[in-house]
């Protein structure tokens, strides 16, 4: 059983990928378990330098409790924490971590590439603005 407690997501707030996978996050998260911020915020460098994380914008981090989980095995615990279907890709977790991180590290190189940035943060609308924990930046 999972504790009740805030899980933290922090993400490349200009990245269209990333903020596509906060969107689907979002909508799969009905008891609103996540809150985000950005990693270019305040607060996102605060929580790293917290934990002694580097900032890396480069990966996704998921802070649960006081652990830290990067690139896929962050992707596959937030993905465990979900609704519906989805939840089967936490599966993954057996899969050696150096060949699921090799895998996420090649989409996170390209992602501008392929999925484009925008020139600042996202804006969430009122509906999910309370699920973000760095707006007043």
């Amino acid at each position: 059983m999972k504790d009740n407690h805030d899980i933290i997501v922090l993400f490349d707030g200009v990245c269209n990928m990333c903020n596509s996978f906060v969107q689907f996050v979002i909508k799969r998260d009905p008891k609103g378990v996540f809150k985000f911020a950005s990693l270019q915020s305040h607060t996102g460098s605060s929580i790293l330098n917290h934990h002694e994380y580097r900032k890396d914008l480069h990966s996704i981090v998921l802070i649960d409790g006081d652990t830290l989980y990067t690139e896929s095995t962050a992707i596959l615990h937030i993905v465990s924490y979900l609704s519906g279907p989805v939840r089967i890709l936490s599966l993954f977790k057996m899969v050696p971590k150096p060949l699921r991180d090799r895998l996420y590290q090649f989409g996170a190189k390209y992602r501008y590439l392929l999925f484009g940035k925008q020139t600042s943060c996202m804006i969430p609308t009122k509906e999910i603005k309370s699920r973000f924990i760095d707006l007043n930046e």
